[in-house]
């Protein structure tokens, strides 16, 4: 075991779970209306629970599983039971037991990501079960086929951080959540604007900060390649955010602070599969590229669509996860081709991953939906909605309103 690396992994450990508690948190809790600004912090909390649960009962054992099975493990490790005081060693340096914990915060973001696309109308036991059907039959699968030696693995397809398993996974799922619930009242219209815009700056700068364990964690040793997946992100954000500023500056005479923000989240999603893989001109070009496709994504495809993802998951997680997940196939270093593979067999596999992580994900979203509005029902009635997810579904208010 390496001091040095295991330090290393815990903190970074506790910095992806910062990303969601208070980070993604207070994100999305700023965008929102008032009425419904505890309600996605209950679920964003509350993920952090269940996913919690089902990782360490059987998620971590179906993740990762053998390598000869293609799609998902089996049943080995359920409970944990294989760990033993003696530490088993992951990497070769660090306590499997950090690195499962380590792991046990990417299943937690996961799935609390895609809360922001049905915000402020799903029901909280409709949440709960289309959350667990589809982090069961979707992100784990995934998982084991990008990591667990499946089949994004034996395409060679290089996923750094998350940009299948996370972003466009989540991003695909909460398209289809927000098309299936339907649209908010009064969507689209001038009233439903955030309540707080200092909550939603304060998140994502909680986010950009944890992103780094994020990133340079999953190198899974302080070394070279942290330092590396470190540079690169901090790079990539850093264009994404003045793209997003510029085009907010030139198409709508003013540049916002929720643009900025959103702008920040476009290039860290885009640059967690490339982080391991890319220069720091990929990065640079990764950030831009992917703020100017999540821009208009968000401001002109959805208001074209009529689609309403309240906090643009899909527009930004999405796009983002499949622009960074096809581009780190252009923007690659020589080195880190792995033997046989060249720029235009690396890009196609990536996009193969894509593909598949589209379909795999929207297919069991659709599913758990169904199953979550048969048992159920998915969305919150009229009155309810009016009132606010607040007081209806959790009786109590954030702001106090009398006297």
């Amino acid at each position: 075991m390496d001091s040095g690396d295991t330090a290393w992994m815990l903190t970074a450990t506790v910095l992806v779970l910062l990303m969601t508690l208070p980070g993604l948190s207070l994100f999305y809790g700023g965008l929102v209306r008032a009425k419904n600004v505890l309600s996605i912090l209950v679920q964003c909390f509350v993920m952090a629970a269940l996913m919690s649960i089902i990782w360490i009962t059987f998620g971590a054992s179906f993740a990762t599983g053998p390598d000869t099975n293609l799609f998902i493990g089996d049943a080995s490790k359920v409970m944990l039971k294989h760990l033993t005081p003696d530490p088993n060693l992951a990497n070769g340096t660090i306590p499997e037991s950090v690195w499962l914990t380590f792991q046990m915060t990417f299943i937690i973001i996961t799935p609390a990501l895609m809360v922001g696309a049905f915000a402020e109308r799903m029901k909280f036991s409709a949440m709960l079960i289309f959350t667990t059907l589809w982090t069961i039959f979707s992100y784990l699968p995934i998982w084991h086929m990008a990591w667990g030696g499946g089949l994004f693995h034996h395409w060679n397809v290089l996923d750094f951080a998350g940009g299948t398993v996370v972003h466009i996974n989540a991003g695909i799922a909460g398209l289809v959540a927000c098309i299936m619930v339907g649209k908010r009242r009064g969507f689209p219209g001038p009233l439903l604007t955030p309540h707080s815009v200092p909550f939603t700056v304060i998140g994502a700068s909680l986010l950009w900060v944890g992103w780094f364990g994020f990133n340079a964690g999953s190198a899974v040793a302080a070394d070279g390649a942290a330092g590396m997946a470190m540079l690169t992100t901090q790079s990539a954000t850093a264009a994404a955010v003045l793209v997003w500023m510029a085009l907010e500056w030139f198409v709508q005479g003013k540049p916002t602070a929720v643009g900025v923000a959103t702008g920040a989240v476009a290039g860290l999603v885009a640059i967690t599969p490339a982080a391991g893989s890319t220069t720091v001109a990929g990065a640079l070009a990764l950030g831009a590229i992917s703020s100017l496709i999540c821009y208009f994504t968000a401001t002109k495809l959805k208001p074209a669509l009529r689609y309403d993802d309240s906090l643009d998951v899909f527009g930004v997680h999405g796009v983002g996860g499949i622009v960074g997940a096809v581009l780190t196939g252009v923007f690659i270093r020589p080195d880190a081709l792995a033997e046989g593979m060249t720029i235009a067999t690396q890009t196609w596999a990536q996009t193969k991953s894509v593909i598949v992580t589209i379909v795999w994900s929207g297919v069991v979203s659709v599913l758990a939906l169904a199953i979550a509005k048969f048992t159920v029902g998915l969305r919150v009635s009229e009155d309810h909605e009016q009132s606010g997810l607040d007081r209806t579904a959790h009786g109590e208010e954030a702001y106090n309103t009398e006297g």
